[in-house]
């Protein structure tokens, strides 16, 4: 990285692993989010990646959806050059996906994520991916689409257009417990439902529940805004 932006002088850089296969539109995604990346500051990245991406959890129709997460995801990344002079001279040696995720890097800034993953890894070896590859990662759905987002206004990811309308629409749906999902009472068959978690372990036993990934790092659950 310090090659890339000292040294050949890019102003941004999309890092890919070398066990991702990425969709049709991966760099048509990064080329049009990164004006977005540059002009709202409470940004940091984007990434191509979705956690919970698995078919079944995710609507495989909605490739064009995009969403604000407080939680780094990796695995096909964009970062400025600016943040690169911000965290590179404290770069670690090792696990940085997990110190991305600390307070002290993220600083309250959030990544820009799709519903359908742009990558899928293949590797089942690594620091990070062996832990949990054959339970989860090669579950992932990877796009197959390809989506104009260049010809798209993605002005609605920026924070002050975003967090209205997302809050507007977390609380316009219905709630229901974890036990009225389970038993499917009286569910809208095609609308979005909240359930509300109090703490750690109700969130847990939700996403345990639900299939969806569980964790937490520095506080955050994954994909959470």
């Amino acid at each position: 990285l310090n090659q890339t932006f000292n040294v050949y002088g890019y102003d941004q850089v999309v890092i890919v692993e070398d066990d991702l296969e990425v969709a049709p539109d991966f760099f048509e995604y990064f080329t049009a989010t990164l004006p977005i990346l540059k002009a709202d500051k409470s940004l940091w990245c984007v990434s191509a990646w979705n956690d919970n991406g698995k078919t079944g959890l995710i609507d495989e129709n909605a490739v064009e959806l995009l969403y604000r997460t407080d939680f780094f995801p990796g695995l096909g990344w964009m970062i400025t050059k600016d943040l690169w002079k911000e965290i590179g001279p404290k770069w670690p040696r090792s696990y940085w996906d997990d110190w991305m995720r600390e307070p002290a890097q993220r600083q309250e800034r959030a990544c820009i994520r799709p519903e359908v993953s742009r990558t899928k890894t293949f590797g089942k070896v690594g620091v990070s991916n062996g832990l949990f590859y054959e339970k989860h990662l090669k579950f992932i759905l990877l796009n197959n689409k390809f989506v104009p987002f260049t010809a798209m206004d993605l002005s609605t990811l920026i924070k002050d257009n975003y967090d209205k309308n997302f809050v507007a629409e977390v609380y316009k749906t219905k709630v229901y417990s974890l036990e009225d999902i389970k038993k499917g009472l009286n569910l809208p068959s095609r609308e979005s439902v909240r359930i509300i978690y109090r703490n750690r372990d109700s969130f847990k036993k939700i996403s345990k529940s639900l299939g969806i990934m569980d964790d937490f790092k520095s506080g955050v659950p994954r994909m959470a805004y």
